[in-house]
């Protein structure tokens, strides 16, 4: 492992909160030290208070604050009397932690402090970095861990037995600190946890991590041998058995989630050891992850569903074995081994399924590591110790919080045409609700369009039914499944009379403004079937209802969608799929009308631009936010009993009524 200090960079950083927050995003850009959230540092300063009085000050990491990204903002002061008085106490809660902590603050618009802020405090020395490096967790969790840990460091750390996170931890740590000087010490190492450096210059204390992260990588490698390599393999998984483990997951949960594959060689190497299934479910890396990934993984067989079931049971019993009147989480699985296969990362979100995607690869290469280099293999914390921190009280209050999630939170959507107008109109409002939105356009600008709102464009002409085949698997190969999809990639080819038009216009119309869709349809629906409350929008058009002249081969190829919403609503309702049409009308926000076409538009009906924009009865300008609005309803609960019907976004049209 390498220093990443550099001097010119370090300059910029003032004062000694400056270099905590320097040094502190250095340890977070390294994921073998720290992943998403995980660890904390510190540092003790001197301050006034609101009274110009001066302070002994902890800076220590805030909750909800990343390593990686923290600025001084994301420090909280804590007066240091009041930590160290804390740190005296025979007993104290974490709630009561918690608020003692937060009510000895110097700022109180500053975050919650770390659980570990009393721990941070009763370490003597200026700066303290804590990481939960994986070279430091493969020598502590194995059989014979603390004999290693001796070998490697000598007397230049202490050793900590496991114990509970916060208070209890502080306590220990104060205890073992209190038998040695600490200013000897280049470091703590705590079981199955972490590890701790510590010096009174903050580089010395960001190098000593490196350096004693660098000496467990080399016994490990040593150990090891030049020959160790991890398995690989080539896997070719079934996406639609994909979809059905996603849909099983989402059910257990309660609520729609994100499957996010691995399936790279050294994924579906791990997923095709014969030992995986007990190798696997041994335990997490570190203890802080079960809060995030659960104690275990599912392992996902031949038969999915029945495997799921099994963890689902198991989990259970879990519960009922170590629970103390604590709420249940829902016994769905966080990540799952595939057999054959890969690794599979569910959350509800794209960006949560991202973060236990991370956690779980470094948790399948650690463990690999340690089983092949200590007699015994890998071995984590029993149960039971898992069990209080996953049921940790203060994530229990949690729960009890609450709170609804936007109505499209979890689901995977598919929008066609969405590189601008009403097709990014429905994008946005999708997004807005929580859904993950795969864009998939023919203009080059659907990439840049999707990345404004979270989303992904493929570029992709969809009368091809290879593209079409290519863009459906990829997104079903990123996340998991398909919920929604709003069909509505279209052209306008008016201005031809029947008589007078090019059969390249009627033929090109057919094409895309049918054609295309009955495509998409075709390769979408056996995922759709797998969805999450699955819902098809359809985008017509006033014309379906009321054409005009000299628009057949538009009117004509919207009429026949709407045709397609009907048949697809009755094949599909026996699936509990959705299909719907919305028939939208003088939505002018668009591309398509530039302010000389409006003008000359309004000037043909003798209207001023303002009256033909209007030009409805509840006299009302339709935009494209409002269909967009109208798509993402119609794709959520409120139209959940719904399907084949023709929804008009237009204002009130006479001729339609």
């Amino acid at each position: 492992m390498k220093s990443l200090w550099s001097d010119s960079e370090a300059r910029k950083f003032k004062g000694d909160l400056g270099k905590r927050v320097y040094t502190s995003r250095l340890l977070g850009a390294n994921p073998e030290l720290v992943l998403h959230g995980g660890g904390n540092t510190s540092v003790k300063t001197t301050e006034k208070d609101f009274f110009g009085d001066k302070v002994d000050v902890l800076h220590v990491k805030g909750s909800g604050w990343d390593l990686g990204t923290i600025e001084a903002a994301g420090f909280a002061p804590v007066r240091m009397d009041a930590l160290l008085k804390m740190s005296l106490l025979d007993e104290l809660s974490d709630p009561e932690m918690v608020k003692q902590q937060r009510a000895s603050m110097l700022d109180p618009g500053a975050p919650n402090p770390s659980i570990e802020a009393i721990l941070h405090a009763v370490i003597p020395h200026k700066f303290v970095d804590h990481t939960h490096a994986n070279a430091v967790v493969a020598l502590t969790n194995h059989k014979n861990g603390k004999e290693t840990i001796e070998e490697v460091y000598g007397d230049r750390v202490a050793v900590i037995p496991y114990v509970m996170p916060g208070f209890d931890l502080a306590k220990a740590v104060a205890k073992a600190l209190s038998k040695v000087d600490p200013f000897k010490l280049d470091g703590l190492i705590l079981m199955n946890h972490g590890i701790f450096t510590m010096h009174d210059d903050a580089r010395t204390s960001y190098e000593l991590m490196i350096e004693l992260v660098t000496q467990a990588e080399i016994h490990l490698s040593k150990k090891l041998g030049k020959s160790f390599s991890f398995p690989t393999a080539k896997a070719d998984p079934d996406l639609l058995t994909l979809s059905e483990i996603r849909k099983k997951v989402s059910e257990q949960r309660g609520a729609a989630v994100i499957a996010s594959l691995d399936s790279s060689e050294e994924a579906a190497g791990f997923a095709s050891r014969k030992d995986v299934a007990k190798l696997a479910t041994r335990g997490p890396l570190t203890p802080d992850h079960t809060i995030r990934t659960k104690r275990i993984p599912a392992i996902i067989g031949s038969d999915p569903e029945k495997a799921l079931d099994k963890y689902a049971a198991d989990y259970e019993k879990y519960f009922d074995k170590y629970n103390n009147g604590e709420t249940m989480l829902a016994p769905d699985p966080r990540w799952a081994v595939w057999q054959d296969n890969g690794v599979i990362s569910f959350g509800a979100s794209a960006k949560e399924a991202g973060v236990l995607s991370d956690i779980s690869n470094h948790t399948w290469h650690t463990i690999q590591l340690a089983e092949a280099a200590f007699e015994g293999g890998w071995k984590a914390l029993p149960p039971g110790k898992l069990f209080e921190i996953e049921y940790w009280e203060l994530e229990q209050a949690k729960l009890k919080k609450g709170g609804s999630a936007p109505a499209h939170q979890g689901k995977v959507a598919i929008v066609t045409g969405s590189a601008a107008g009403i097709g990014f109109a429905c994008a946005e409002s999708l997004a807005e609700q929580g859904a993950k939105v795969i864009g998939i356009d023919l203009s080059p600008e659907i990439e840049e369009q999707m990345a404004k709102i979270g989303g992904i464009g493929i570029i992709a002409n969809l009368t091809d039914d290879e593209k079409v085949i290519e863009a459906v698997e990829s997104v079903i190969k990123q996340f998991g499944g398909l919920d929604i999809l709003v069909s509505n990639a279209g052209i306008f080819t008016a201005g031809a009379y029947l008589d007078k038009m090019e059969q390249s216009n009627w033929d090109k119309s057919m094409a895309v403004n049918l054609t295309s869709h009955q495509k998409l349809l075709k390769y979408t629906i056996p995922y759709l079937k797998n969805g999450i409350d699955p819902a098809i929008v359809l985008v017509g058009s006033r014309n379906v209802n009321a054409p005009g002249a000299g628009a057949a081969s538009y009117s004509c190829a919207k009429a026949g969608l709407t045709q397609l919403c009907r048949v697809a609503s009755l094949e599909l309702a026996p699936f509990g799929v959705r299909c719907n049409i919305i028939h939208p009308d003088a939505v002018f926000d668009t591309k398509l009308w530039t302010p000389e076409n409006l003008k000359r538009s309004a000037e043909r009906y003798n209207m001023t631009i303002e009256e033909y924009k209007t030009r409805n009865l509840m006299k009302t300008e339709i935009k494209s936010k409002d269909v967009g609005n109208m798509v993402s309803a119609m794709a959520s609960p409120l139209f959940g009993k719904t399907t084949g019907a023709q929804v008009p976004v237009d204002g009130g049209n006479d001729r339609v009524i």
